[in-house]
Parts: C-alpha cells; sequence; structure tokens
C-alpha cells in the first residue's frame, strides 16, 4: 500500500483520521456505518480547501479494504 492508514479497529472504533503524501491529502470521516473519506490537494486543510474527489465505504473488513485500494488508486491518479 502506496498510502498509510490505522488498521481496522481504529475505524471501526469511529475514529476520525487525516494524513498526506506530498500534496495528496485525505481525511477518513466515520459517519454511522460508512467511511466518508475526501481527498484533496494542497497545502492547506480540508476546511480551506476544495474537495477533490470524496466516495463513502461500509465500516466492515471488506469496506476497509475497498477503501485502501481506493485511496491508493486515487493517490495513482494525480
Amino acid at each position: 500500500m502506496v498510502i498509510e492508514v490505522p488498521g481496522y479497529e481504529y475505524f471501526e472504533a469511529r475514529n476520525i483520521f487525516s494524513g498526506s503524501k506530498g500534496d495528496f491529502n485525505f481525511k477518513i470521516l466515520p459517519d454511522g456505518e460508512v467511511m466518508r473519506v475526501k481527498t484533496w490537494m494542497g497545502r492547506f486543510c480540508l476546511e480551506k480547501s476544495e474537495v477533490w474527489q470524496e466516495q463513502e465505504f461500509p465500516i466492515s473488513k471488506d469496506g476497509f479494504e475497498l477503501m485502501r485500494k481506493w485511496l491508493d488508486t486515487v493517490y495513482a491518479s494525480i
């Protein structure tokens, strides 16, 4: 995996996580039974930036793996 995130249990506990790689940024926001993932480019925080891509994944082990693959795919597209 290119993009590093905590393990599934971190998100199962409904914790928020944000990270970056170069100018690529992302934030994972658990909301009910889904993880909402937002990506943006640049050096500013999400609140000061335009969302580039956004996707939702179920909070499950399968959803977690799909989310990790999606983040790598989005990063590879820049």
